[in-house]
């Protein structure tokens, strides 16, 4: 088990990818090679009904700096470098999306056996400032998460969450949009040897008095091919399949359909990744 409480965005996450990792209704193809010198380029591609989406991504590694270059088909290019430990515990991050000249954002983040920061700010002239820090230990963790607009003097964000690790267990509680929504969730390991886990996730929002609960699974039918299946409240029901059909290599087929529509409305999707 991972000392220390982690960052904000690790609180609730293994339920979140439990329930809405690699769930999707759009045919997707991704295909990473790694070349001679180090280079990873992946290319991949995304067909959301009549509109075709497609990137190339670079990725350089030395020593501690990881360097992303993505070229997008609506023409923007997003670059981001990061610095992995340049101080014990530190990491920076610099990500620029041309040719938006204010798309520019720094970010550091530092992790400790007691405490987890994460900082960002926007290189403009009157930027988003974002903060966010966890407490505690790898067993009890609370936080907070706040952005400030330094244009206006307002608080765009004010989260927080609590977070608690226990065996094969984890639950969470988070407070969002300025207290107008709370969200739990509960995460449990079944079987470690099949990979078989179970998850919920319950919200609330006080001004619409809308209560969403989401349940879903995962299990491994065999060494390299594991199923998952979520369900709401809405009636809104998904599964996919996922099989490894050489080292990381994916095949995906997912499916959505509305269990509450007359006419069972049913969305399928297909996703292929291949990484040497």
């Amino acid at each position: 088990m991972v000392k220390g409480p982690g960052l904000y965005t690790d609180i609730g996450k293994k339920a979140r990818d439990l329930l809405y990792k690699d769930h999707n209704s759009d045919q997707k193809l991704s295909i990473t090679t790694q070349s001679p010198a180090g280079v990873a380029i992946t290319s991949s591609g995304t067909k959301k009904g009549d509109l075709l989406l497609g990137d190339v991504a670079f990725q350089l590694k030395q020593k501690n700096i990881t360097t992303d270059l993505r070229v997008c088909t609506d023409n923007t290019v997003l670059i981001t470098a990061t610095v992995d430990e340049a101080a014990p515990g530190l990491k920076s991050i610099f990500s620029f999306r041309a040719p938006d000249q204010n798309s520019g954002k720094i970010e550091l983040q530092y992790l400790h056996d007691y405490a987890g920061i994460s900082t960002s700010m926007g290189l403009t002239q009157n930027p988003t400032v974002n903060f966010s820090g966890v407490i505690g230990t790898n067993v009890l963790a609370a936080g907070t998460d706040v952005s400030f607009d330094t244009k206006s003097g307002n608080f765009t964000k004010i989260n927080a969450g609590l977070n608690f690790t226990k065996d094969d267990l984890i639950a969470s509680l988070t407070v969002n949009d300025k207290g107008d929504s709370i969200n739990a969730s509960y995460y449990h390991i079944v079987n470690p040897l099949f990979n078989t886990y179970v998850g919920a996730e319950v919200s609330h929002k006080f001004s619409s008095k809308a209560n969403t609960i989401t349940v879903g699974a995962q299990h491994s039918l065999d060494p390299l091919t594991m199923v998952k299946t979520r369900v709401n409240s809405a009636g809104i029901a998904n599964a996919l399949i996922q099989h490894q059909w050489t080292p990381r290599s994916f095949f995906t087929i997912s499916g959505e359909v509305d269990t509450k529509a007359i006419d069972k409305n049913a969305k399928v999707g297909l996703a292929l990744s291949l990484k040497p």
